[in-house]
């Protein structure tokens, strides 16, 4: 039997050994995290808000957004998707019509945090959180309301910019009690605090690294080395593409070279390869009449 995307999700979660999670936001980045070989896609919240709105991670994105682009991401890779759903869209029961949505949609688990809405970056300053009780019981109604069991619940706190390491790692064991499969401190602001968080919490956890942020950037081998199960890297696709489109339109404004030779973008023959036009192209002969 064909092992499912949340089943092989779960698989690369409980070995612990720091699978590099790439953010897409959209299915072009999904294509090109694929063909590289990630085993994992993580769909950003701040992503898609950025690329589809051209707004920061200010609370903007409904859920209608975040399942119309896990639908076409799931139509493009076959990948496990971990989704940010942000709050949950609401209170428990928003919470509930939530992850039944996102996995008809397609994802093979969620990410839920514990912000006061409108949630802001996780490391933005600013934020503020809501109660332990009320977080826990929006992870009670989304493991309620999935029809697998291999679709996974990672419960998301940013308590430790708000009270404190010793508060948020306290939230993260109230978490893990109330059935969240995934356990993600936003922003640990130091190694010590890296170090201790897999010795402090038994379920698996996830570390998120963001360029500019306030988290370390250790290498891999050293979060896998720690026993993180999940190495994010949501939006390290998207600074690269804001930071390729500013480079070649500067060069095309001034008047400079900005043909397939000049290295500055991708071929018009690698750009429809990676959209899969041959594949599309055999299709049209297969129906042809």
């Amino acid at each position: 039997m064909t092992q499912t995307h949340g089943a092989k999700l779960r698989r690369l979660v409980e070995a612990r050994k720091g699978t590099l999670l790439p953010g897409a936001a959209n299915a072009l980045a999904a294509r090109v995290i694929e063909e590289l070989g990630f085993e994992a896609v993580y769909i950003s919240g701040a992503g898609v808000t950025n690329t589809w709105f051209g707004m920061p991670d200010h609370g903007f994105m409904g859920l209608s957004d975040i399942a119309n682009h896990t639908a076409a991401i799931r139509d493009a890779v076959d990948l496990p998707l971990i989704c940010d759903i942000d709050t949950g869209f609401g209170n428990a029961v928003n919470v509930y019509h939530t992850i039944r949505v996102m996995e008809r949609a397609g994802a093979s688990a969620v990410q839920i945090e514990d912000q006061v809405n409108p949630k802001r970056c996780g490391h933005f300053s600013g934020k503020a959180i809501i109660g332990t009780d009320e977080m826990c019981g929006k992870i009670k109604a989304a493991a309620d309301a999935r029809r697998s069991e291999d679709f996974l619940i990672m419960a998301r706190t940013d308590a430790r910019a708000v009270d404190g390491f010793d508060a948020a790692v306290e939230r993260c064991l109230a978490f893990e009690a109330a059935g969240a499969d995934i356990i993600f401190l936003e922003a640990p602001e130091s190694v010590e605090e890296l170090r201790r968080l897999p010795n402090l919490i038994k379920a698996p956890q996830l570390v998120n690294i963001v360029v500019g942020g306030k988290t370390p950037a250790l290498s891999n081998a050293e979060f896998a080395e720690m026993g993180f199960s999940l190495v994010l890297y949501a939006n390290v696709a998207l600074q690269a593409a804001i930071h390729g489109m500013q480079t070649a339109l500067s060069a095309l404004k001034s008047g400079q070279d900005v043909s397939e030779a000049s290295g500055l973008v991708a071929s018009f023959k690698e750009r429809q390869r990676v959209v899969r036009k041959p594949y599309f192209d055999e299709l049209e002969k297969t129906y042809a009449d």
